[in-house]
C-alpha cells in the first residue's frame, strides 16, 4: 500500500501535509512548494502531463463551497483519493481527474446536509442511500452510467473510512453490490461517440486541407506584412520622439496625406474593418451605405500612432484630421481590410477566397489554420486529442517504411490511455498531408510558444498579456467556428460548405469523433476516398505500419471494432432494401436472399420487425461477420468456396485484388455497386475506340465490356422489377 496510513496519519498536522504527497511531478517543481491541505484552494496542475488538460479541470477552490461541514468533507475525501492506493479497490485518483471527482462528491455530501440538516456520515445509513440512488434515477436525462459514476462516492466513503479523519461510512453500501447494478447500468460494448457522417467530414477535410496546401501562405504573408508594419511604426514614433506634440501631429497628418496619394495612385480606397466588431458602422457621406469604421489601426500603423500608449493621439479625435478622412472616404470609396497582401484566387469563383486581412480577422484567420491543421493531424493519424496535443516542434520526421523501399512521415508525441501519469513517448507513421499541416504548425505556432517558453505545437494564438498556455479543451469550440467559418466563406444560406447534421442542424464537432470516424472508414470503406484526393486503404497502411497499428495503441483495436459494427450495420441495410422489395445479383444472391427471407420469417410482420431492432442485429450478427464491402460487389466470405483464395497460399480473409464478382460463389452485387460497373463498362468501351489494339487486348476489353453489361442489365432487370 501506497501514500497515506493509517499509523503515520496525523491528522491534527494534516492542514500543513502536501496534497501531491505521492503524485510524480512535472520538472522543475518542489513538492514542499505545492498546494497544502488546509489552503484555500489547491493547484495540482504540477502533477498533470497531459498538454490538453484545463486548468479550470486541475484546481480546486473551497472557498466556493459555502457550508463548512461540505467543504471539509469534501477536503477529507479528495486528499485519501489522491494519497491512498488500496490493492482490490480502486487506483489513487489521477490529479487531471481532481475536479470530476470534486463535483460527484460534492452532489452526494449536498444531499447529506439537506437531508440530515448537516454532514454527519455516522448518521448516513442505507436508508439514505436508497433516497440518494432514487433522487439521482428520477432525473431522466442523467444516462444509468452517469449514475453510477454518483454513487461510487459512497462506496468510496467506506472503503477509506480508516483514512478520513471524520470515520467515513461504517456500513458497506448496498451490502456490497456494485454501483453499476444499483444505478441500472448495463454495459454496453458499443462506442457511443457519434461518427461524423460522410457528408459532412468530406468537405470539412476537403476545405482543411486547402487551408494547409492553400490559404496558409496568404495568411503568413500578412502575418509578415503585419510585423513589418508594426516596426514601421515602432521606428516612426521613435523619430518623432524629439518633437513636441504640435510636430509630431504634423509629421503624422504629413504621412496620412502620403498614404491616401498612394491609395489614390493604386486605385484603393480607404480601409475599413471586416466587421464592425464595437458596434459601431460607418455612413458613407454620399450614398449613406453603412459599413464596418474606418480600420484606424491600420492608418495608425502606416502613420506612427500607438493608441496603447497614448490613446489622445488617435487619428480620428477632434486634434488629428477626421475631415480629411471623411473626405477620402468620400474620393476613393472603402475597401475592405486595407492590408497590401494579395489574396489567392479561388478557381472555381475566380475570386479571392476572402476579403484584405486586417489585424482582427489576420487573427482569426491564423486560428482557423490551427483547427484545419488540428482536423488533418487527427482524423488522418487516429491520434486521441491528448495525444495530438502533446505533439511538440520537431516532432516531424522522414524515414524509410521497414523494407527500405517508401518513405514514410513519422509524427513523435506521447501516448496516454492505460499508461502511467507521464505518458509514454510514441511514434505514428501518417501520410503526407499530416506532414503538410505539422509544417505548416511549426511556422505558425513558433511567435506564442516562444513568447512562453513552450514547445508545444498548439499554444493559444492570442497575444494577449493574460490568457492560458495551451489550446486544452478550447479547441471544441474553435473547430465548430471553423465550421461556421467555412459556411459564412464558402457556402449560402441554402448551400452551406459544411452540410448541416440530424433535424438540419449545424453538426457538434467533438475532437473524439474524428479516431472513431476514421477507424469506422478504413475498416468498412478502405477503398472510399478522403476529401476527394486521399483513399482510406492508404491512411490505413500508413496507420498500421508504425505505432498506431501496434497493440499498444489500441488503434487496431478500435478499428476491428468499427469493422464489426461497420458489417452489422451494413448487413441491416441489406435487411432493410429486402425488405422493401429489392432484389440482389451475382452467385451469391440465391443464397443471402434466403437466409434474410428466413429471419424475416422468424420476425414476423414488418411492424414487429421494427420495433424489436436489437433482436434482428443479434440474429444476424453471424452472416455480418462474413461481409466485407467491396466496389463491384460485396463478398459474403466462406474460405471454402472463395475463388480469390485459390490463387494465393496462406490468406486468412478475402482477397479484393483477385476478387471475381461473376464467378466467386461468396459474391453478391446490389444497385450500390452500379456505378462502379458503370465506369468498368465506359472505360471498356471507349478503349476499344483504339485502333492500334492487338487481337488479344481487344478480345479481353470486349469480354471486359459484356461481362459489365451484363452486371448492368441485370441490376437494371431487378430493380425496374422488384421483388422476391
Amino acid at each position: 500500500m501506497k501514500g497515506l496510513s493509517p499509523a503515520d496519519s496525523n491528522f491534527r498536522q494534516l492542514d500543513q501535509r502536501p496534497v501531491l504527497a505521492t503524485a510524480p511531478l512535472k520538472p522543475g517543481f518542489d513538492r514542499d512548494s505545492l498546494s497544502r491541505y488546509g489552503d484555500p484552494s489547491w493547484d495540482l496542475g504540477p502533477a498533470v502531463f497531459r498538454e490538453n488538460a484545463r486548468r479550470c479541470h486541475v484546481t480546486v477552490h473551497f472557498t466556493s463551497v459555502e457550508d463548512v461541514g461540505v467543504r471539509e468533507a469534501l477536503r477529507e475525501l479528495l486528499y485519501a483519493r489522491l494519497n491512498v492506493d488500496l490493492p482490490g479497490h480502486r487506483k489513487i485518483l489521477p490529479p487531471g481527474s481532481v475536479r470530476q471527482m470534486f463535483n460527484r462528491a460534492r452532489r452526494f455530501f449536498d444531499f447529506v446536509r439537506d437531508e440530515l440538516g448537516v454532514v454527519d456520515l455516522h448518521r448516513v445509513d442505507q436508508s439514505l442511500l436508497d433516497r440518494y440512488a432514487r433522487h439521482l434515477r428520477d432525473d431522466r436525462t442523467r444516462r444509468p452510467i452517469i449514475v453510477a459514476h454518483l454513487l461510487e462516492i459512497p462506496f468510496d466513503l467506506h472503503v477509506l473510512r480508516d483514512y478520513l479523519p471524520s470515520g467515513g461510512l461504517a456500513f458497506q453500501p448496498w451490502a456490497g453490490r456494485a454501483p453499476a447494478r444499483v444505478a441500472g447500468y448495463r454495459h454496453v460494448r458499443e462506442n457511443r461517440t457519434p461518427r461524423i457522417p460522410e457528408p459532412i467530414i468530406s468537405p470539412l477535410l476537403s476545405w482543411s486541407i486547402r487551408y494547409i496546401t492553400e490559404f496558409a501562405a496568404d495568411i503568413f504573408t500578412a502575418r509578415e506584412e503585419m510585423d513589418c508594419l508594426e516596426a514601421h511604426r515602432a521606428m516612426l514614433i521613435e523619430r518623432d520622439s524629439t518633437l513636441d506634440r504640435h510636430g509630431r501631429r504634423r509629421e503624422q497628418r504629413n504621412r496620412l496625406e502620403d498614404y491616401f496619394a498612394r491609395l489614390r495612385s493604386e486605385g484603393r480606397g480607404v480601409p475599413i474593418w471586416g466587421t464592425a466588431h464595437n458596434g459601431t458602422f460607418l455612413r458613407h457621406p454620399a450614398t449613406g451605405e453603412l459599413s464596418p469604421p474606418v480600420n484606424a489601426h491600420l492608418i495608425h500603423l502606416h502613420i506612427g500612432i500607438d493608441t496603447q500608449v497614448d490613446p489622445k493621439m488617435h487619428i480620428q479625435l477632434a486634434g488629428g484630421a477626421p475631415r480629411e478622412i471623411r473626405a477620402a472616404v468620400l474620393e476613393l470609396g472603402v475597401e475592405t481590410g486595407g492590408m497590401d497582401t494579395l489574396i489567392a484566387i479561388l478557381p472555381e469563383t475566380g475570386k479571392p477566397w476572402r476579403p484584405r486581412f486586417d489585424a482582427k480577422t489576420l487573427a482569426a484567420e491564423e486560428r482557423m489554420l490551427q483547427s484545419a491543421a488540428y482536423i488533418v493531424c487527427a482524423y488522418l493519424t487516429g491520434m486521441r486529442d491528448c495525444e495530438v496535443q502533446a505533439m511538440q516542434r520537431g516532432c516531424l520526421s522522414l524515414a524509410r517504411s521497414e523494407d527500405g523501399m517508401i518513405m514514410r512521415h513519422r509524427v513523435r508525441s506521447v501516448a496516454y490511455k492505460g499508461k502511467s501519469a507521464r505518458g509514454e513517448p510514441a511514434e505514428w507513421v501518417t501520410i503526407e498531408p499530416v506532414a503538410r499541416a505539422v509544417e505548416v504548425l511549426e511556422r505558425l505556432s513558433f511567435r506564442a510558444a516562444s513568447a512562453r517558453g513552450l514547445p508545444t505545437l498548439w499554444p493559444v494564438l492570442a497575444a494577449k498579456t493574460v490568457c492560458k498556455d495551451h489550446l486544452s479543451a478550447e479547441i471544441v469550440r474553435q473547430l465548430n467556428h471553423f465550421r461556421d467559418h467555412l459556411n459564412d466563406l464558402f457556402g449560402t444560406p441554402d448551400t452551406p460548405a459544411v452540410p448541416n447534421g440530424p433535424g438540419d442542424q449545424p453538426w457538434r464537432i467533438t475532437t473524439r469523433q474524428f479516431r472513431r470516424t476514421i477507424a469506422w472508414h478504413i475498416a468498412n470503406r478502405p477503398f472510399g476516398t478522403i476529401a476527394g484526393m486521399i483513399q482510406y486503404k492508404h491512411a490505413s497502411v500508413a496507420a498500421f505500419e508504425g505505432y498506431a497499428g501496434s497493440s499498444r495503441s489500441g488503434f487496431r483495436a478500435e478499428v476491428e471494432s468499427q469493422r464489426s459494427l461497420g458489417q452489422l450495420d451494413d448487413l441491416l441495410i441489406y435487411f432493410d432494401e429486402r425488405q422493401a422489395g429489392a432484389k440482389l445479383s451475382g452467385p451469391a444472391a440465391a443464397r443471402i436472399a434466403k437466409t434474410l427471407d428466413s429471419v424475416s420469417d422468424h420476425l414476423g410482420p414488418l411492424p414487429a420487425m421494427i420495433a424489436d431492432r436489437a433482436r434482428l442485429r443479434t440474429m444476424l450478427a453471424s452472416l455480418a461477420r462474413t461481409l466485407h464491402v467491396g466496389v463491384l460487389a460485396d463478398c459474403f466470405f466462406d474460405p471454402g468456396t472463395a475463388v480469390c483464395l485459390k490463387q494465393a497460399t496462406g490468406a486468412k480473409g478475402p482477397l479484393t485484388a483477385l476478387c471475381q464478382p461473376t464467378l466467386c460463389p461468396n459474391a453478391c452485387i446490389t444497385s450500390m455497386h452500379r456505378p462502379a460497373w458503370a465506369r468498368s463498362a465506359q472505360e471498356a468501351a471507349d478503349l476499344l475506340k483504339e485502333k492500334r489494339l492487338s487481337t488479344l487486348q481487344r478480345s479481353i476489353l470486349q469480354q471486359n465490356l459484356d461481362r459489365a453489361k451484363t452486371v448492368l442489365d441485370s441490376i437494371d432487370r431487378d430493380q425496374s422489377a422488384p421483388g422476391s
